[in-house]
């Protein structure tokens, strides 16, 4: 990876600055710079810096249990993960297909998923950059500045994740980690009054989530020349598309584009993946590189996530989604980073869309929960489950063994596939702002503003509201401390002793 990753003979001598933890992300990383005598930047690192194993621990569970045990992964998606595996297991055990009411069941908790999550991101943690700029006082770049001096946008972003929440409680029994999706199926479905209470609601979602996109296209444009400029990389891109290339997020084949639009890829069985993407490791990450494997690892990476599925498919099955979405790609390709966010937001329209959809299907009230396992089971028990999560394409894949326990686990979630590109936007970044001016509570934010346009979640854990403690040290090339400066959980900002 040449400058993220350079080699330790082309790091000496330059001076380290460390931004650590990240703030409003999801779970726990850090960024490491590394400058040159005149301040220029050498190396810039995304670390990810914990480690949880749940591919290793999974191993010997019984595999019934584990759509609930691997969701854990994340409080924040942990539907993405509950109905991956719960594909790929039905693979494994030869399952054809499921009933129709747990496919629609299914459909309804992943576009509630998909809104909530959306939601909370846009609203949450990047707004407060967008609404008051990247460098505006640190006291109000929070959700609790964002309710002060734009108390409608706040509480519209506040209902529309509720809402989607009400839609995974009624669904999965729980609004985090559920339990309505099992192998073969679901456990339960909805009660008539369920149904029309949450299809009473659908036009006023619908409304607000208009409302957002038209809001996320706006500050896009208020300052597009940044917005273009900022973090912006040429790549490719990959997501899950229907067989006829609409969008779909539940399940398809995959498709990938280069930066002009060419396919790479298309049409390609979710279970022949492993044979597609391979996976590089460095020492100073826990997050793998995946890569296409026909083109390498130097030319053969990727995004995924909204960005990459506007690009990647030909049309979004929604009409006012789609509209939108030629709204955004009406002068072609859109390479900027900074643009996830409006992608993020006809997205949500997208979902919302297809929840009203779903809540007109009889299948959610009436119908066979799940699918009769066969009899006798396959030979080889093993599956792939690939679905679009939040974040972006996510993969499980399972072995069972002959006593029914998980004999091999591995996973390739979201923010994993895009790992490379956020190493590169901080460098970009990085190189923008960081020429020789002193170290500053906004510079360190405009690292942060790039890696959070990913919606990253660096441990598929939990999202980390509010501000979190950062203390950035400036060494020069003898090892000796030049520069100290930290920043309190209050946002105050103190130089300290070297």
């Amino acid at each position: 990876m040449p400058d993220a990753a350079a080699p330790a003979a082309e790091t000496e001598g330059l001076r380290r600055v460390a931004i650590d933890p990240l703030t409003r992300v999801e779970g726990h990383g850090k960024v490491t710079l590394l400058l040159d005598e005149h301040n220029h930047v050498r190396q810039a690192r995304l670390h990810i810096v914990e480690f949880r194993g749940f591919e290793a621990f999974i191993v010997g569970r019984p595999y019934w249990e584990v759509p609930v045990l691997v969701q854990r992964l994340c409080g924040i998606c942990p539907v993405s993960h509950h109905l991956a595996a719960s594909k790929a297991l039905e693979v494994a055990l030869g399952v054809a297909s499921v009933p129709p009411t747990a496919v629609a069941m299914r459909r309804l908790m992943h576009y509630g998923q998909i809104m909530q999550s959306h939601a909370l991101h846009f609203f949450h943690l990047a707004s407060p950059d967008l609404l008051f700029g990247f460098d505006s006082e640190v006291g109000r770049r929070n959700i609790v500045g964002v309710a002060a001096a734009h108390p409608d946008i706040a509480r519209r972003g506040v209902l529309l994740r509720k809402y989607g929440q009400e839609v995974i409680r009624l669904t999965a029994g729980k609004r985090v980690h559920g339990t309505g999706s099992v192998p073969g199926g679901v456990n339960r479905r909805l009660a008539p009054a369920e149904r029309a209470e949450l299809a009473a609601q659908v036009p006023q979602m619908i409304g607000w989530c208009e409302e957002a996109v038209e809001l996320a296209a706006r500050l896009y444009g208020e300052d597009r020349a940044q917005h273009e400029r900022f973090g912006t990389l040429r790549t490719s891109w990959l997501s899950l598309v229907r067989a006829d290339g609409a969008l779909d997020l539940y399940d398809g084949v995959l498709r990938a584009r280069d930066a002009e639009g060419g396919l790479l890829l298309d049409g390609v069985d979710v279970q022949t993946v492993r044979t597609l993407i391979e996976e590089r490791t460095e020492p100073w990450t826990y997050l793998k590189f995946p890569y296409l494997r026909s083109l390498g690892p130097e030319r053969g990476w990727y995004r995924v996530g909204p960005l990459a599925r506007m690009h990647t498919c030909d049309r979004l099955p929604s009409p006012r989604a789609e509209a939108q979405r030629r709204r955004l790609l009406a002068e072609g390709p859109v390479q900027a980073t900074l643009a996830y966010h409006w992608s993020r937001m006809i997205e949500m329209l997208h979902a919302m869309e297809v929840i009203g959809e779903l809540l007109r299907d009889d299948a959610l009230v009436e119908g066979e929960l799940t699918a009769t396992l066969p009899d006798p089971a396959p030979a080889h028990r093993e599956g792939v489950g690939v679905i679009e999560a939040p974040r972006g394409t996510l993969i499980h894949r399972y072995v069972i063994g002959e006593d029914d326990m998980i004999a091999a686990c591995d996973l390739i979630v979201s923010t994993t596939h895009n790992n490379r590109a956020m190493n590169e936007s901080v460098l970009a970044v990085a190189r923008e702002v960081f020429d020789g001016r002193e170290v500053g509570e906004p510079m360190l934010n405009r690292i942060e503003v790039a890696i959070r346009a990913y919606d990253p979640c660096l441990s598929c854990a939990t999202h980390a509201l509010g501000r979190m403690p950062l203390e950035v040290s400036l060494v020069g090339p003898d090892g000796l401390p030049r520069e100290r400066v930290r920043r309190d959980g209050d946002g105050r900002l103190a130089r300290l002793a070297p």
